[in-house]
Formats: structure tokens, C-alpha cells, sequence
């Protein structure tokens, strides 16, 4: 039966109950017409599909499942390849628990270190953000199962999220917190859109007709259903007119009668109704086509998958002993410390509706024992060492500190004092250090970027000790790291999924060189951070003050220096970049450029190097950032090996949004292109001169400035006979009391006072027009705009 068949014989109590959940994960089923319910499951990074009774922040238990590194560390693989596969072993997971749509992925922008929830998102950039989201929405989908790509829109805190205002202007809005949902929905098509929570510019998201219909639907074309984030619906008919199709969790028809009493009352066209069902329909028609029962997903390979990918995903920020050697690859021999209770029991996720119940957990000490072929007890195995492993290898270990964050000093302080005790008798010392659980979670923010006191402290005191000292940080947001100095090497292994810890034994040890890059700048210390004034707001208000300026866009423009960049990820290899080349010097606006760079392995080692892309604009009369990322690719490259690297860039690449003509913008003149190992390690640049035909269309009145009107060839035309009469007015030996002398005036200086004189000035200064002739004129210029 047809979808438009079957909604003519649904009864108005009938639609108005499926656009609401049958209980906290599944959809309404009508089996009178053969319409099934439909499960779906939190679990961006991996499944969290719960038995029975579901809620929605992981109280009750869910299936065991293989957790993928979380948005924060995928992220910082910059692999669009490796977040297809992830998505397509999370697509077969769904199919074979007989999932619909899995909730996610999250991409909302992160504004600031501080939001409880970052851990989840992919990045600060929109470019980045947008890449990788697409990226796995097509491998969930290409296996069957649907995405909700979420929180749309402007919900990038966790205070008061359930009504906090987002204050948005239109152009910081298009340019860094809309693109990442625009991308994806364009070219990956995801089956639903969740809306947040919060408000935008007043309006609640749910009830949003702008975003919801007329932006989502209208300009970019989506075609699936909206549903709202759990809880998030504050008028169930305003939000059916905006375009909210289905609410979560179950109302208790509460809300499915209020949908009835307006149709009958006449407050809401019945037509409104069955557009939602009907998209809702044709989502839940696409799962059941794409079932497949008895299907099942192999945990295991899927386990060592997360492996590896945790591996691609660890940033490498510093690795430079104090005489400049490299302390990492650690060596197989010798007495290796590993301090902090994190090598035994890792945070490897976050809080809240993505927990992930893992059928298995690695650990960086037992993988690391592995690799250096010792018993789990530490004492050297009965083989034969192996891959350079000396027989002598021994590995210790102390806890460091305790797991409960509020742990006493008295506690603390006798943990640290073991620590540094096997650190000092150690040859390496490698320390597990980061946040724990209850620092950073959905549902609240972070109110500073420091580690517990007592992971400090632990680092400072072994890195007093052991000038070898290795720090491995777990968290999933930058943090302060006042040790930086002292310590010899840092590994952000971020939130690397069940199988992180054995990925980090793989990289410590040289099995696996690191290729993360960072996602997000590392500032030195918060309130170096644009949001830093207004992020919490006032009550429910947010002002998003700091505009475009988010992240490295911010940094680079105050010229401020940062703890580490954005990009930022070294190697155990080194790279060389060629010269930067153009396809063309000179382009118009919305011609595709292509370009193209080699990058040679100069190391004794393989090596994955991130070629990120830069296009830094003209000087010109528009703020804009200093650069903006538009293109990265990984090169895979052997030792000595050289690989040539090519992006295509578009009309988007170059321009900007404009809100005096409510659209994008292109700006003629020189763009720089910059291609780097990081936003502030440039190898390469090269020029382009785009020349476009977009103008912005001056409405003239009596207090238009002259130097807006000669921006526009034909007005500067019009008004040349009267700038020439002001000129001499304006010229040395006129005579009056605006007149000034030889001396006085220079001739910048005429220009300068002539471009920021008002058309009136025609008049008052005697250019040789009466106010009626000035009008006349005015008349003549607004007339141009629609020529």
C-alpha cells in the first residue's frame, strides 16, 4: 500500500499518535494497516540500545556493544575514510539489533572548552565538523540503518540548556554553527534532523519555522522527519506548524490529544499533519525494507577496528626531552614506570545518553605488558623477546592517585609518594592523567579547564624526578597543563572507545606512529577563550558575542599565543612540503580551483601527514578571519616515498555572508592559499586573484558616505563631476573657513575627508548642487540598484 493511501485511511487520532513515541525508543505502530514500530538508539560512538524500561542518560542497562573513539578523537584522525567505516560498522550493528536510526552523530561547534558535552562533538571548525559528519552518516546509511544528525541548532552548552536563548546573529550563524548541518544534509542525506533544546534568537528550536522549514526543507533540501531532542518540545502544535514531525519520548498522549482538539478546532490545517506523517512514514518504510532479521555483527572485529582507530585518532603534542631528543617511542627494554590509575582503568567515554556498555575494555599497562612480551604479573615471559625487546624489559606500576574525585590529600598524598619513588628507580616514566567522569558529562559544564589538583600535582612531582617523563591525557576537551615544560612528552589520547588503551600501548611503543591532529585549539588558560565573558550568560540569555570569531579564527586575528594549535599533531617521521600550485591564476567567482602540493616522507619511518588547507581573503572593508580551513587530506606515505596531494576549492571557499544581502558573498581580490601541518605551521603558499561580479547594492540617501558610493564603478561614475568640484574645494589656495592651507593638508588626507563626507556635504560645503538637485541625484543612484 501506497504512503498516500495509507495516510486516507489513518483516522485523525491515528496520525496525530505517530507523531509522537510509543514509549522512550520506539516509534507508534497502527498494525491494522501494517504500519510497524520502529526502535531507535542513542550512541553516536557506538550502540547504546537499552532492555525494557529505557531513559535517556544510561541509568538502565543497555546491550553490550564495542564503543568507538567519541566524537573529540575521531575528529582529530581528519580521515574521512576511517569515520565511513566506523559509520559502517556502527550501520551493522543497528541491523543486527534491529534498529531504524541511531542517534547521531553530534556536531554542534565547540564554542568553548568548558561545555559537558564537547566530548561528543567533532570540533570547533565548520569545515572539519561537516566533513566528518557526512562521512559517517553515509556508512551508517550505506548499511541500512538511519542517522538523526544533532542538536540543531545553536546548543553549545549544557547550563540551563532545557531554556537558554541563543543570541545568533544571521551571518555567525551561516558561517560557523549552520555549515556542518548544511554539508551533511546536502551530501549525505541523513533520515532525521533532531532540534535542541534551547531557544534561538527567542524561539524555541522545536518550534523554529525558519530553521525547521524553510532553511532545513526549503533551501537545503532535506527530505526526512525532524524529531526533537528528548524532552525538548515546549508547544506540540506550534511545533507541528514549524515543522517538528515527531516528538520523544511518548507525551502519554497528552500531546497526541492536543494535535486532535486543534485540528477539530481549526487552530491547525489537518494538511500540516499528514505532511509529518507522511514523512515520518517514509522513514519508517526505509527501515522496514532494510531490516534484516537474524542479522548479526562480529564484536570482536569490530573491537579491533576501534583499535585502530583510536590509534589514527591520539594527537602527539609534544615530544622533545629538555636536550631536544625525542622521548617517544618509548625503547622495549629497561625498567618502564606506568603511573596513575588510568593505565589500568581508563576513561574512555563520556557521560550520559552515549554511555556505551562494552562487552570488553583494553588497558594501556596489560597491552603494554603484551607488547613487551611479560606476564601479567610483570615478570619477563618464557618465549624469546621479540621486536627488539631486550630480556631485561620490566615494567612497574602505581596508582598515582585515586579514582574518586574528591579523594582525600592524606590519600592522595601517600599514592604520589609511591609514585615518584618508582619513578626516580625508573628508567622512562609514563603517566596516565586526565579528567574523570564526574568533570565532564552531558547534563552540566565544566566551570574551569584545569586537571584534578591532584593529576597536577602528580605530574609535577614525577616530572621533578624523571626528567623522562611522559604524560597521557584522557579527556575530552582541551585542559591547562601547567607542567607543559617539565614534561618530555604529552599524548592526548582524548576519549578513545573500549579499545583505546591498547591503542595507546600501540603508539608509546612505536607500533603505531600517531597521525592526530587536534580539532580544536588548546588555549593556554580559559580566559584566553572568545566566549570566556559570555558563555553562561545571564539566567537564560547567551550573546554569542564573539561572532565568527571562534577557536583558531579568534586566535589568529588577536595574534595570541596558544598552548597548541589548531591541527596541531607531530610524528614520529618528519614531511617536506613542495611548492603550492593553482590550476589557474586568475579565476571568476564559482569557478572550481584545483590545487595541488607534494608532501615526501623525509623520515626513516611510515608516516600518515595531514595536508590542511587554508585560504586567507583580500584586505578589504569586511571583518573576516585571518584564514579558514577548506580542505585537508591524509597521505600515506613510506619512508623516502612522495605523494602529490590535491584539493578542489569552490565558490564557498572564498566568500562570506553578507546580511545586507542575506546571502554568501564574494569578495575580487588576491586570496592567499595556505597549505600546513597545522593552522600555524604554514609550508607552502601560493595566490589566486578571483574576480567576481557580486556587488551589494548601495540604497543612497542624504547621509550616504562618497567613498561607499565609488566601491560601485557605475555610482562613482555618476558622481565624478561632483567629487571633482569638492576636490577643488578642497585643494590648497581655496580660500574660507573649511578651506585649509598648503601645509595643512596632505593629499591622504583630502582623499580620507572626501570618502567620509555625506552626500548632504554636496550642498553644505558649496559643491555647486541645491537640495533639490541632490535629491534628484539620489533618485538617479537608487534607481541603478534595480538596473
Amino acid at each position: 500500500m501506497e504512503i498516500r493511501e495509507i495516510i486516507g485511511k489513518l483516522t485523525l487520532e491515528e496520525k496525530a499518535g505517530l507523531c509522537s513515541g510509543a514509549d522512550f525508543w520506539r516509534t507508534k505502530a497502527v498494525e491494522r494497516l501494517g504500519i510497524p514500530r520502529m526502535m531507535v538508539s542513542d550512541g553516536p560512538h557506538g550502540l547504546r540500545k537499552q532492555r525494557d524500561e529505557g531513559d535517556h542518560v544510561g541509568i538502565n542497562d543497555s546491550i553490550e556493544a564495542v564503543c568507538f573513539p567519541t566524537g573529540a578523537a575521531a575528529a582529530a584522525s581528519f580521515d574521512r575514510q576511517l569515520m565511513r567505516e566506523m559509520g559502517e560498522s556502527l550501520g551493522e550493528a543497528c541491523r543486527a539489533e534491529n534498529l531504524g536510526v541511531l542517534l547521531g552523530p553530534a556536531v554542534n561547534i565547540k564554542r568553548s572548552p568548558l561545555c559537558g558535552r564537547n566530548f561528543e562533538y567533532f570540533s570547533e571548525d565548520p569545515y572539519l565538523s561537516g566533513e566528518m559528519a557526512a562521512a559517517q552518516i553515509k556508512g551508517i546509511q550505506s548499511r541500512g540503518a538511519g542517522t538523526s544528525i544533532k542538536h540543531y541548532l545553536a546548543n553549545n552548552q549544557e547550563h540551563r540548556r532545557l531554556s537558554s536563548d541563543s543570541r545568533v546573529d544571521e551571518r555567525t550563524l551561516r558561517e560557523i554553527y549552520l555549515p556542518a548541518f548544511e554539508k551533511a544534509v546536502k551530501e549525505a542525506a541523513p533520515w532525521t534532523v533532531m532540534c535542541s533544546y534551547n531557544r534561538v534568537n527567542g524561539t524555541y528550536a522545536s518550534e523554529h519555522h525558519r530553521f525547521l522549514t524553510e532553511l532545513l526543507r526549503g533551501e537545503w533540501g532535506f527530505e526526512g522527519f525532524v524529531v526533537s531532542d528528548w524532552g525538548a518540545v515546549n508547544d506540540r502544535v506550534d511545533a507541528l506548524k514549524a515543522g517538528l514531525d515527531l516528538e520523544m519520548p511518548s507525551s502519554g498522549g497528552v500531546n497526541d490529544r492536543r494535535i486532535v482538539e486543534a485540528v477539530r478546532d481549526g487552530k491547525l490545517d489537518e494538511a500540516i499533519l499528514d505532511k509529518a506523517v507522511k514523512r515520518i512514514l517514509r522513514v519508517v518504510d526505509m527501515y522496514e525494507r532494510n531490516r534484516r532479521p537474524g542479522a548479526v555483527f562480529d564484536r570482536e572485529e569490530q573491537h579491533r577496528q576501534a583499535r585502530r582507530a583510536a590509534g589514527e585518532s591520539m594527537v602527539l603534542l609534544k615530544n622533545a626531552l629538555k636536550t631536544g631528543a625525542p622521548l617517544l617511542p618509548l625503547k622495549k627494554r629497561g625498567r618502564i614506570a606506568f603511573i596513575g590509575e588510568f593505565a589500568r582503568n581508563p576513561r574512555f567515554q563520556g557521560g550520559g545518553s552515549s554511555h556505551i556498555n562494552c562487552f570488553k575494555v583494553d588497558n594501556a599497562l596489560d597491552s603494554a605488558r603484551e607488547i613487551l612480551g611479560l606476564s601479567p604479573a610483570g615478570s619477563l615471559g618464557a618465549g624469546p623477546a621479540g621486536g627488539g625487546i631486550d630480556e631485561d624489559a620490566e615494567l612497574v606500576f602505581a596508582r598515582g592517585f585515586s579514582l574518586d574525585y574528591h579523594g582525600t590529600d592524606g590519600v592522595n598524598r601517600k599514592l604520589r609518594d609511591e609514585a615518584v619513588k618508582l619513578a626516580r628507580d625508573a628508567d622512562v616514566a609514563v603517566v596516565f592523567a586526565g579528567l574523570p567522569d564526574s568533570c565532564e558529562s552531558e547534563g552540566y559544564d565544566r566551570r574551569h579547564m584545569r586537571l584534578p589538583e591532584s593529576h597536577d600535582r602528580l605530574i609535577h612531582e614525577v616530572a621533578g624526578v624523571q626528567p623522562g617523563t611522559v604524560v597521557v591525557l584522557h579527556n575530552g576537551s582541551p585542559v591547562e597543563m601547567p607542567w607543559i615544560d617539565d614534561a618530555g612528552a604529552v599524548l592526548e589520547a582524548y576519549l578513545g572507545g573500549s579499545a583505546g588503551g591498547a591503542a595507546t600501548a600501540d603508539i608509546l611503543f612505536g607500533d603505531v606512529n600517531p597521525g592526530g591532529r587536534l580539532a580544536e585549539t588548546f588555549p593556554r588558560r580559559l580566559e584566553d577563550n572568545p566566549s570566556y565573558l559570555y558563555y553562561f550568560g545571564e539566567k537564560d540569555r547567551v550573546e554569542y558575542r564573539e561572532g565568527i570569531f571562534v577557536g583558531y579564527r579568534y586566535y589568529d586575528k588577536k595574534n595570541m599565543e596558544v598552548l597548541f594549535p589548531f591541527g596541531h599533531g607531530l610524528s614520529y617521521t618528519e614531511f617536506s612540503y613542495g611548492e603550492l600550485t593553482v590550476s589557474r591564476e586568475t579565476i571568476s567567482a564559482g569557478e572550481p580551483l584545483t590545487v595541488s602540493i607534494d608532501i615526501t616522507n623525509t623520515g626513516a619511518v611510515f608516516g600518515r601527514e595531514t595536508v590542511q588547507l587554508y585560504v586567507a581573503p583580500p584586505r578589504g572593508d569586511v571583518i573576516r578571519p585571518v584564514k579558514e580551513l577548506k580542505g585537508f587530506e591524509k597521505a600515506d606515505l613510506e619512508p623516502g616515498e612522495t605523494r602529490s596531494v590535491g584539493f578542489t576549492l569552490d565558490r564557498r571557499s572564498f566568500a562570506y555572508f553578507s546580511m545586507e544581502i542575506d546571502d554568501w558573498f564574494v569578495e575580487s581580490g588576491e586570496y592567499t592559499l595556505l597549505a600546513g601541518s597545522s593552522s600555524r605551521d604554514i609550508r607552502s603558499r601560493a595566490r589566486v586573484m578571483v574576480e567576481s561580479g557580486d556587488r551589494i547594492p548601495v540604497t543612497c540617501g542624504m547621509n550616504t558616505l562618497v567613498g561607499d558610493l565609488l566601491d560601485d564603478p557605475e555610482k562613482a561614475a555618476k558622481i565624478q563631476g561632483m567629487l571633482k568640484t569638492m576636490e577643488q574645494r578642497f585643494s590648497p589656495g581655496d580660500e574660507g573657513e573649511n578651506a585649509p592651507g598648503d601645509e595643512a593638508v596632505t593629499q591622504e588626507m583630502r582623499r580620507a575627508m572626501l570618502n567620509a563626507m555625506p552626500l548632504r556635504n554636496f550642498v553644505n560645503f558649496g559643491g555647486g548642487m541645491s537640495f533639490d538637485e541632490l535629491e534628484a541625484l539620489i533618485d538617479d543612484l537608487n534607481a541603478m540598484n534595480a538596473g
